[in-house]
């Protein structure tokens, strides 16, 4: 429209000034202005042609006079002015800036460009860094893009230079609106300008510190690629940039953009062009020398070009397949990838080289590890470390620190080690095997000098971050799975134990072990002995946590011991001096003959008691490395004498036992000296213990003990003396107090496991230590404060007595004087439980050596207090009354007045923290039992209190003291008395105890194995040895039958990373001797299985021969039956493996358990429960468990047959869903007949049952009716039954038209069904008599029956669990092998596809999916209007001319259809009526979010009118999709370039006023009976032909075509 106003103008007018000056008078309007840019081009051509001497000064004057101005006027606009519309004022910037142009080119003055220029850059820089486009920056863009093209290379060279540099530093700062114009408009026309723009834009784009993101560079690129990858005979041709490395790196990098897809499109352009241009030019090319002896990033042959467009052809492929981020697309595509590596490798002289750079390779595998999609990522890295098993790739820097970098990154999330649909638990994650092998392959292949580094650089990634349990497990089974070689010296030793520490964050302890034992074999496999020192080994092995991984007597340990042995002549000197400060020798035994001599010589610096107490880790390292060196003596010595192995331990040993033989008697033995000594004692003890040790028959501890003894009565004089004669005064002496009581403890516990005849005096110094210790807790200070050194005394008093009452407890027949019914047990008795501790006046805080606060001193005063309290209970437990009484003066008043004492109990339990409670809580265990029915209140308090405590620390860190507490609470509230008193007096205990029940299950929905302590605490309790009375325990088991009832059904549905953690466990339990983890970690059984392992192994022992028995079982086996309906009833989503799937599972599981402990009597009440939970429509597990039950009841009790029969004549809503249950029990007719005398009725029943059903309408039920047909006249025929002959035509035409190739069941599927059917395992293979046992209900029917690997129990899990005797009466394994050996598979389930593998297996020649990403027609753009502009622009969607309007279509599923095609075929908008439309569901599920990169127009229907109108004028054709009586067809109709595509409404189409409105109509040829299409199908047949018809190139003359339909494009 401008354009014909313009040359209106021109004709009408003979001077042009007068008309320039005309049009720069008035408002500056878009439309006003956008004709003076018309105007001035259209006098640039007469001008060109020789014409309009006058126009340069008009020219200059309106550059300067009107255009300037225009252009800054919106940063001089004044302040508070509204802004304008940003569309409006974009347009007229636009318009100005092409006029400006043709102003500098008419007025024929170059410094005018040069002016305008300098004026624009210094507005540039004068609007700084602020964001968007405020300031004036967007008009100086605008400007220098329209005269910058206008400048002279060589005058304005300088000027050229500047404003490239710092439109290119603008470019590259971020990713703002200025930062685009500049990239998308300035540059390229700065490029266009000259080359000495271009060169300064190139140089700072290769500068090596040049600034900008790889996002903003690559925008730079794509703007300028036409001038930097120009086509052959290009005129002024740039740089080639396919000659610069920096270049192909930035288009590497911008291919591996995860976060930024238009960054990825725009680096994939490039490449294009790259590939095309160097096709087209013929000549060959290369970026500079490669890497080494490597290729060059890029290079170009014309020898090689067919093979190199095959490569770069399936490399863009899989680049453009993988912005799908479908797997079903990708895999098919991955074969292309090895031949990638093909023929990107040359074999020349029987050696490997690459021919392509393998940066390339990498970054396709970069891609897919960074990619949203979990299961891409692992394709991809399981396609990587498949990678060398089947190519021979020479070596590459490149790919090792791909491995070390991204590959280990993508390692390390736990989600890439699940297991494979079909694996079995335990059988160890696919990828951390194939890790394992690939580390193993890639290693070997490395050269030995970079072996080292390789393998060093792998460690230190190991320490760079936290890993989650999983990874870092499989990192270190791949790490110890290398072959041995001499790769690591001290600084790779160094590493592995930072790769400890990562592995200690993690809270799975089985896991933490398993990590630990790799890395040490790792280090065993991998450290040059020649390079480390003994020191560095053994401060590396003290990183270890022996009870977690390295324990004596496993495999571990005995490897250990031979890598010391082979090298210890080869271990090299340490620089640095050792940890306790000497310089070592290289011989083992002298090196640690020399460590204890050091260790136990007290260092000058420690004197007297001011020094604290020994560190133990350094104690525990002396004690590992003694132990380790006997056990390398030992094996020298095998075969000779054992007695080197004793002179040896002795050696060792000789500085420690004398200074324990003189530490009670030598006054002048230096105290530190004597501690260190202790503590030295009390490590070697601690390791080489039979607990430790885990050995039979320890040669080593009885050697160890042998020589301890004979110095334990010195130790117990020096013990003595220290507690009892005031020589620990200050709170750092209660760590002295702490090792001299363990040693004690240790010493006591060594002389009851021998037959040691001497060291009395261990056991004499009790007498004396308990008498001194109630001396100084009896001594008062006369009302006066007491001082820090009593209050001090008075704790080591405490511990001292609390240790003596616990080694009498322990070993009464040796201490049996040592707490007499004197006063001794009288002062325990009457301890002052309601005092605390008082906090002297001199407290901690002036001691700068106290390690601990006074709140820490006083919890342990109270916690040994009740120690001894304990003691004393368990002691006259017989003494303690039914309630207080009215006993004014008892002897023992903490027995004899109980309520008190639980009341004191209460008091402690509120102020002692976790880790202290355990003895208050076993006080309370015998006090209860007591008061319960006396002062029940009290005891509900007790309780409460308890539980308490128990909850709160159930998500803390302290886990091991958790348990403690958690064990000691089970004990007390459910001890077998408190449960008989509660269930006696049916008070509000007995509701407390239940409500405790069920908090405890619901906490183990959270915290695991919490419910585990609680029912094998009780199962054990109610299980009485046959001598005792076991009515009373039973008694107890019915009162809480809802305990055993929960948990026969326990088990919760764990999360994929909480299933992931435990399938890692099975796999590492799997592993047995061989993981020394197995046998360190004591396995606490508290998986969710042992629950319901528990309660089936209880229920086993159960006598149905004992009344009490017989009622819980049949009590239990009701309540099962009403959760079994309740939970039918429940409208929870019922889906297979759901809950209530595994609930139903569980329960009937337990009741076949159960089953042979029913009688007639009881089956007769609930018969009718199980025959109508056959009525109900379960899944597969759980009908084959029903069915299986009602077999065996028919088969023990055939009277039950007739309510059998009746199940058949229910009614027909029934029948549908539940006939083939009865049918499949009625195909085990052999099995349910076998006890009936007469047994032709049966068959004749049978027969017409079978028969009727044959011809049920539903296929499966015909199915089902035929297999029992043909089973039940196999029998008829074998019984020879009467009257059956009368029935051998049907019977006979039935299964002849079953079994033969005629009829429905000739066919195809019906016929497969049919065999599969028969094929079944569980009416070909299962046997429901011989089948019976544990193995079948729990772990073979539910793994054949496709039940999720969480619900299989083996029998090896009920063996392993000895906390429940098994009964050796019940049948637990399966005797025949068929059915174990059965497959799982469901006939009834439909066949899964095609063979898995059989993508991987696809011919790499065969055609692949891929999605259409055009790259030469849609070159990435930034230069588009605002109104269009959304994600869709940012993209780089070209502006089309195509305008869909779907504002009269209502059904959001083909509006989301209509936006996808749209989005496909590049529509620059799409026209709606309500944009919120596209939060629709159906919306999404159609478009896939193809509204995130279409605009979207809103235009309500009423408003259409004027719309259409609008786009009218703005040129565009306005296309109605309707059928009028003048409608074009589609194939002969051309569309303009600007159309617009009007769709009517689902039902009424285009309204009659719109039709009005329209240019044209445009209907479909149809050939069919139906007259109309979806309208969403409807618009995409006219959307597709519009840019059929672009992409042709064929615009001709727009509207109606001819009848020739050759131009159509296939």
């Amino acid at each position: 429209m401008e354009w014909v106003l313009a040359e209106a103008l021109l004709a009408q007018t003979q001077d042009p000034r007068v008309l320039l000056a005309t049009l720069c008078r008035g408002e500056a309007s878009a439309e006003r202005v956008e004709t003076l840019r018309f105007l001035l081009q259209r006098l640039e051509d007469e001008a060109a042609r020789g014409g309009g001497d006058a126009l340069p000064e008009a020219a200059r004057e309106v550059a300067a006079g009107y255009l300037m101005p225009l252009l800054r006027g919106p940063r001089l606009r004044p302040a508070g002015a509204p802004d304008p519309d940003p569309q409006a004022r974009r347009r007229v910037l636009r318009a100005a800036g092409a006029a400006l142009r043709s102003c500098a080119r008419l007025a024929g003055d170059p410094p005018l460009a040069a002016a305008l220029a300098e004026e624009a850059l210094g507005d540039l820089l004068a609007a700084g860094p602020a964001p968007g486009l405020e300031g004036g920056a967007e008009a100086a863009l605008e400007v220098l893009a329209a005269v910058g093209p206008c400048l002279r290379p060589r005058e304005d060279g300088p000027l050229l230079e500047r404003v490239a540099q710092t439109a290119l530093a603008l470019a590259l700062a971020g990713d703002g609106e200025a930062a685009a114009l500049a990239a998308g408009r300035l540059l390229p026309a700065l490029g266009q300008g000259g080359a000495a723009a271009l060169r300064a834009v190139w140089g700072g784009l290769v500068a090596p510190s040049g600034p900008g993101r790889v996002g903003p560079r690559l925008q730079v690129l794509s703007a300028l690629a036409e001038r930097l990858l120009p086509e052959p005979g290009a005129h002024d041709a740039g740089p080639d940039a396919r000659r610069c490395a920096r270049f192909w790196r930035t288009v590497q990098a911008g291919l591996t953009r995860h976060e930024d897809a238009l960054t990825r499109k725009r680096a994939r352009y490039l490449l294009q062009r790259a590939l095309e241009v160097s096709a087209e030019r013929g000549a060959d090319c290369t970026c500079g020398p490669g890497d080494g002896n490597g290729p060059s990033l890029f290079w170009w042959s014309e020898k090689k070009k067919d093979e190199l467009l095959k490569f770069w052809e399936n490399y863009i492929l899989i680049m453009e397949t993988l912005e799908g981020n479908q797997v079903h697309v990708i895999r098919p595509v991955l074969p292309k990838l090895n031949d990638l590596f093909e023929g990107a490798v040359s074999q020349e002289d029987h050696e490997a080289c690459w021919l392509i750079h393998p940066s390339w390779h990498m970054c396709i595998y970069k891609r897919m590890f960074e990619s949203e999609n979990k299961i891409l990522s692992k394709e991809g890295v399981l396609h990587f470390l498949e990678l060398f098993e089947t190519q021979l790739l020479p070596f590459s820097p490149e790919v090792s620190e791909f491995i070390i970098g991204p590959l280990m990154d993508a390692l390390s999330e736990s989600s890439l080690y699940s297991r494979s649909p079909g694996q079995l638990i335990g059988s160890g994650s696919p990828l951390g095997l194939k890790l394992q092998k690939f580390l193993v392959t890639y290693t070997s292949l490395l050269p030995e000098e970079i072996k080292s580094g390789f393998l060093l650089k792998f460690i230190q990634k190991m320490t760079s971050r936290h890993w989650c349990a999983v990874p870092i497990l499989f990192l270190s089974r791949a790490l110890a799975s290398v072959p041995k070689c001499n790769a690591l010296a001290r600084e790779g030793l160094l590493a592995l134990r930072d790769v400890l520490q990562c592995t200690l964050v993690t809270h799975q302890i089985l896991l933490r072990g398993a990590a630990q034992c790799s890395l040490l074999q790792a280090a065993m496999n991998l450290v040059d002995a020649e390079k480390v020192s003994l020191s560095d080994v053994s401060t590396f092995l003290m990183s270890l946590r022996q009870e977690e991984s390295l324990g004596r007597g496993t495999s571990l340990w005995t490897e250990l011991c031979d890598w010391l042995r082979v090298n210890e002549t080869c271990f090299g000197r340490s620089a640095a001096r050792s940890p306790v400060g000497l310089q070592e020798p290289v011989s083992l035994n002298a090196y640690v003959k020399t460590l204890v001599q050091e260790y136990v010589k007290s260092p000058a610096w420690e004197t007297g008691e001011d020094c604290g107490v020994p560190d133990g880790c350094e104690a525990q390292l002396v004690a590992l490395m003694v132990l380790l060196a006997v056990d390398v003596e030992g094996m020298r010595s095998r075969h000779s004498e054992k007695q080197r192995t004793q002179n040896v331990l002795r050696m060792f040993l000789e500085p420690l036992l004398d200074a324990l033989t003189r530490a009670g008697t030598s006054a002048y033995l230096p105290l530190p000296r004597s501690e260190r000594s202790l503590q030295l004692l009390l490590k070697l003890l601690h390791a080489c213990s039979p607990e430790a040790s885990r050995t039979r028959d320890d040669e080593v501890f009885t050697l160890l003990r042998n020589l301890v003894l004979p110095a334990t009565d010195s130790i117990a004089e020096f013990i003595l003396r220290r507690l009892t004669v005031d020589e620990l005064s200050s709170v750092s002496d209660l760590d002295r107090c702490r090792l001299y009581l363990t040693v004690f403890t240790e010493l006591t516990r060594l002389h009851g496991e021998g037959a040691w005849e001497g060291g009395t005096g261990l056991w004499r110094i009790l007498r004396p230590l308990r008498n001194a210790s109630i001396r100084h807790l009896q001594d008062t200070d006369g009302g006066q404060e007491p001082t820090l050194g009593r209050q001090i005394q008075m704790v080591v008093s405490m511990a001292a007595l609390a240790t003596v009452c616990e080694a009498t407890a322990r070993q009464p027949e040796r201490a049996q004087d040592a707490l007499d019914a004197g006063p001794a047990e009288s002062f325990l008795a009457s301890l002052p439980l309601s005092r605390t501790l008082q906090k002297p006046r001199s407290s901690v805080s002036e001691e700068s050596s106290s390690s601990q606060g006074w709140g820490k001193v006083v919890a342990q005063y109270i916690h040994d207090q009740w120690v001894c309290l304990s003691f004393l209970l368990k002691k006259y437990h017989a003494l303690i009354p039914a309630s207080e009484g009215a006993l004014l003066d008892p002897e023992l008043p903490a027995v004899q007045r109980p309520g008190r004492t639980l009341q004191c109990a209460l008091d402690a339990l509120s102020v002692l923290p976790a880790p202290h409670v355990s003895p208050v809580l076993r006080c309370m265990k015998t006090l209860v039992p007591k008061l319960l029915a006396s002062s029940e209140s009290l005891c509900i308090e007790a309780f409460d209190t308890a539980w308490k405590i128990i909850s709160n620390t159930s998500l803390s860190n302290t886990q091991l003291i958790f348990w403690s507490n958690l064990k000691a609470f089970v004990q007390f509230v459910f001890d077998a008395k408190v449960l008989t008193i509660a269930a006696k007096i049916q008070g509000r205990a007995y509701l407390k105890i239940k409500e405790i029940m069920y908090q405890m299950i619901e906490m183990s929905a959270i915290k695991t194995g919490v419910f585990n302590t609680l029912i094998s605490y009780c199962c054990q309790s109610w299980i009485v040895p046959a001598s005792s009375v076991s009515r009373g325990s039973l008694a107890n088991a019915k009162n809480y039958s809802e305990l055993v009832l929960e948990a026969c059904i326990f088990g919760t549905v764990f999360r994929r990373d909480q299933r992931l953690i435990q399938d890692v466990q099975t796999f590492v339990e799997n592993l047995g001797h061989d993981c020394a983890a197995n046998v360190v970690i004591k396995n606490t059984k508290r998986e969710d299985h042992y629950v319901r392992i528990c309660a089936v192994k209880f229920l086993c022992l159960l006598d149905d021969s004992d009344m009490s028995h017989k009622s819980f079982m049949e009590d239990l086996a009701v309540k099962l039956l009403d959760k079994d309906e309740s939970v039918a009833k429940s409208r929870t989503r019922y889906y297979v493996n759901s809950q209530q799937h595994r609930v139903k599972n569980r329960i009937w599981q337990i009741l076949l358990v159960l089953f042979p402990r029913f009688d007639q009597n009881f089956l007769n009440r609930i018969i009718d429960k199980i025959f109508q939970a056959g009525f109900i429509n379960n899944q597969a597990s759980v009908k084959y468990y029903i069915e299986w039950i009602i077999i065996l009841i028919l088969h023990k009790f055939p009277q039950f047959l007739p309510k059998f029969w009746d199940c058949f004549s229910d009614g027909e809503e029934n029948l549908k869903t539940s006939i083939c249950t009865f049918l499949s029990v009625l195909s085990h007719l052999d099995v349910i007949t076998q006890n009936i005398p007469e047994k032709d009725p049966a068959l004749t029943r049978a027969l017409v049952l079978a028969l009727r059903c044959c011809s049920h309408h539903n296929f499966g039920v015909r199915l089902h009716a035929l297999l029992a047909l043909k089973r039940t006249w196999s029998l008829c025929r074998a019984a020879r039954a009467r009257g059956c002959d009368a029935w051998t035509p049907v019977v006979e035409s039935s299964l002849g038209h079953a079994d033969g190739a005629g009829g429905a069941h000739g066919a195809g599927n019906a016929r497969r069904n049919w065999q599969r059917i028969q094929d079944h395992f569980f009416f070909a293979a299962f046997h429901p008599l011989r089948d019976y046992c544990l193995e079948t209900i729990f772990y073979i029917l539910p793994r054949l029956s496709g039940l999720v690997e969480d619900e299989w129990i083996a029998t090896d899990k009920f063996a392993r669990f000895t906390d429940i005797p098994s009964d050796s009466a019940f049948p637990w394994y399966l005797s025949p092998a068929q059915l174990r050996q059965v497959n799982p598979g469901d006939w009834a389930q439909q066949d899964a596809g095609s063979d898995p593998g059989e993508a991987d297996n696809q011919s790499t020649c065969g055609d692949v999916q891929k999605k259409v990403i055009p790259w030469k027609d849609a070159v990435p753009e930034v230069d588009l209007e605002p109104a269009l502009r959304g994600r869709g622009a940012a993209l780089g969607r070209p502006d089309g001319g195509l305008i869909v309007v779907a504002s009269l279509i209502d059904k959001a599923a083909n509006l989301g259809g209509l936006c996808r095609t749209c989005e496909v075929f590049g529509a620059s908008a799409l026209v709606l009526a309500n944009p919120q439309c596209v939060n629709d569901r159906q919306f999404q599920h159609l478009s896939v979010s193809a509204e995130q990169w279409l605009p979207l127009v809103e235009v309500k229907p009423p408003q259409l009118t004027d719309y259409l109108q609008q786009k009218k004028a703005e040129g565009y054709s306005i296309i109605g999709v309707e059928q009028t009586a003048r409608s074009v067809a589609l194939t002969q109709y051309r569309f303009p370039e600007k159309s617009l595509l009007l769709l009517g409404n689902e039902r009424e189409g285009i309204p009659a006023a719109l039709i009005q409105q329209l240019d044209v109509c445009v209907e479909i040829p149809q050939q069919g009976v139906i007259r109309s299409l979806n309208v969403h199908v409807s618009g995409a047949l006219l959307v597709w032909e519009y840019t059929r018809q672009r992409l042709c190139g064929r615009p001709g003359q727009e509207g109606p075509a001819s009848s020739d339909t050759s131009h159509w494009c296939h």
